[in-house]
């Protein structure tokens, strides 16, 4: 079966938030948001090559792809901004819908992680301003 596929049927099928796969290694988790990306950065997890599949994918989780090395990224949810730099790395980008931006999860305004790094073009630069929002939310700030 296809990776890209494989990793779809995983994510619909389960209860997962997102699923990576290359051939019969496959990861996934029931983390939201970029947690699961953050923790396999910080883990040195080679996901080189892998199909991603996402509930949702704004820009910042888009330039924590490109870092993880993925090759394709299919997401129920996708904003244009996050299509933009995936297809800008190389990466195949494809969704069921796509949307202008993505909203944070209580409704009343954007996603902190893509507004963060919507003025941002690289993607060593997209992690610092990624993980100096989440020290601030965690701070409650």
């Amino acid at each position: 079966m296809n990776n890209l596929l494989n990793a779809r049927n995983l994510l619909e099928s389960g209860n997962y938030t997102c699923v990576v796969c290359s051939g019969d290694t496959i990861h996934t988790t029931t983390q939201r948001g970029v947690a699961p990306l953050l923790n396999w950065l910080d883990t040195g997890t080679d996901l080189s090559g892998f199909s991603a599949a996402d509930r949702v994918v704004g820009r910042g989780a888009a330039f924590l792809y490109c870092l993880l090395g993925v090759k394709e990224v299919y997401a129920r949810v996708m904003s244009y901004p996050a299509a933009e730099v995936l297809q800008s790395y190389g990466i195949d980008a494809s969704a069921d819908t796509f949307v202008d931006g993505i909203i944070n999860r209580s409704g009343t305004g954007p996603c902190p992680f893509e507004a963060a790094v919507m003025e941002i073009q690289d993607a060593h630069d997209a992690l610092t301003a990624i993980r100096n929002k989440r020290r601030q939310m965690l701070e409650g700030r």
